[in-house]
């Protein structure tokens, strides 16, 4: 699903209340047939951290960690740091043309090699959620459009739900559904 909306809308705010960062004034936000607001916040980035993956704007890098590092810290974290799960993450690193940058530190990176970091760091553990927020916005054509085939190869071969933020038309229109926030409120995009 992506999400469209002008700036200030509520786009990013929504996607943290969907992640249980931040918690609504008001109504229920269940994932996975948990109501995040019921569990406390112990509980709720324990349940962030197995089941769901979150690109932010701004990448959230951890910048004394390399880049390998940082990509394997959500396996790490999760118990799962087995030979397989990290033979799968260096793949991944190589199939978003990161792979001879394993050793290097985020500041380093081009704007573009972190915001690919930081969606390879979101999807490594396979979260059932992915929330993106504007993860193409720094890229270049060509790399953007690898790193949405990402997004989209993850929901067709896991069954993740992806919400896309973006400001691009082109890129909602290859969600499965569009939708479109103004002033609090939600609408679809009919193709």
């Amino acid at each position: 699903m992506s999400l469209l909306g002008p700036s200030g809308s509520g786009k990013s705010t929504l996607l943290n209340l969907l992640a249980g960062i931040d918690l609504p004034d008001a109504g229920t936000i269940q994932v996975e047939g948990r109501i995040i607001g019921e569990l406390t916040e112990k509980e709720r980035t324990l349940f962030r951290r197995r089941h769901i993956g979150f690109v932010f704007q701004f990448f959230n890098l951890i910048p004394t960690l390399t880049v390998e590092e940082n990509l394997l810290l959500p396996l790490e974290l999760n118990g799962q740091l087995g030979m397989e799960p990290r033979q799968d993450a260096f793949n991944l690193l190589e199939s978003i043309g990161l792979g001879n940058r394993r050793h290097s530190f985020p500041e380093q990176l081009s704007g573009g090699e972190q915001q690919r970091l930081a969606i390879a760091r979101a999807v490594v553990h396979r979260p059932l959620l992915l929330l993106a927020d504007e993860p193409t916005g720094n890229l270049d054509a060509a790399t953007g459009e690898r790193i949405l085939e990402l997004l989209l190869d993850l929901h067709r071969r896991s069954g993740a739900t992806v919400i896309l933020v973006t400001h691009s038309r082109d890129i909602a229109a290859r969600a499965g559904r569009t939708l479109y926030l103004d002033s609090g409120q939600i609408r679809e995009i009919r193709p």
